[in-house]
């Protein structure tokens, strides 16, 4: 491909294999998808997070415009508040497991049968490059960011095993999505291999009006 180049990277993962590459890429991927949850309740923020305006958009149509530009197929879980095609969890507010199944469940009717991204919607600081970051790192399994040592499922690129079964887990009962993390083939990146895309602030969601003051927001 005219334009694209490669490069060898090492990145920790569970298992201890390292053997994975990292291929940026210029243009949106059609081999990684990716899956916008917008359906939280937003109880303490006391009104619908989605829909919160920062810098003179919707926090749910700031992250569909991203995702745009890092996949070609995006689909949303929630009410449909993002401009993407949009489907529902059942229940709805059944958590965000239960949404990323519906979303799984979503991609693999429209024909997408790979990994994809899983991001929430309230993560007012997310960037272009992070996603895209996550997009081109070549994984077996999901790719995971780890901030201060916590693991970010819901701003990560899920592998196509633990997407299909997300709908497996919530038929258990399973509702955390801590079981992620501990897979034998995902890949955990580490400040210093996201670092130079971006800062822990990237990874800040906001649940209440705290919140974003804390991060210097208003809306």
């Amino acid at each position: 491909m005219v334009g694209r180049t490669t490069h060898l990277g090492i990145s920790p993962c569970s298992s201890g294999i390292s053997l994975l590459y990292y291929e940026p890429v210029s243009e949106p991927s059609h081999s990684v998808a990716a899956i916008l949850l917008t359906g939280g309740a937003s109880r303490r923020m006391g009104q619908d997070k989605s829909q919160l305006i920062i810098e003179g958009s919707t926090l749910a149509i700031r992250a569909s415009s991203l995702l745009q530009r890092v996949v070609t197929t995006a689909i949303e879980v929630g009410p449909g508040v993002s401009g993407l095609p949009s489907t529902r969890e059942q229940p709805p507010g059944g958590g965000p497991l239960v949404a990323i199944a519906a979303g799984c469940r979503a991609l693999r009717e429209s024909g997408h049968t790979g990994s994809a991204l899983v991001i929430a919607c309230d993560l007012p600081l997310l960037r272009e490059e992070l996603l895209r970051y996550l997009v081109e790192w070549v994984a077996p399994g999901s790719v995971l960011p780890v901030v201060r040592g916590r693991p970010q499922p819901l701003c990560a690129k899920w592998g196509r095993h633990d997407l299909d079964n997300a709908s497996h887990l919530v038929s258990r009962g399973v509702r955390s999505l801590k079981h992620l993390s501990t897979q034998l083939d995902v890949t955990l990146l580490h400040t210093s291999n996201w670092g130079h895309v971006a800062s822990e602030a990237t990874f800040s969601d906001v649940d209440s009006p705290a919140d974003l003051q804390r991060l210097g927001l208003s809306t």
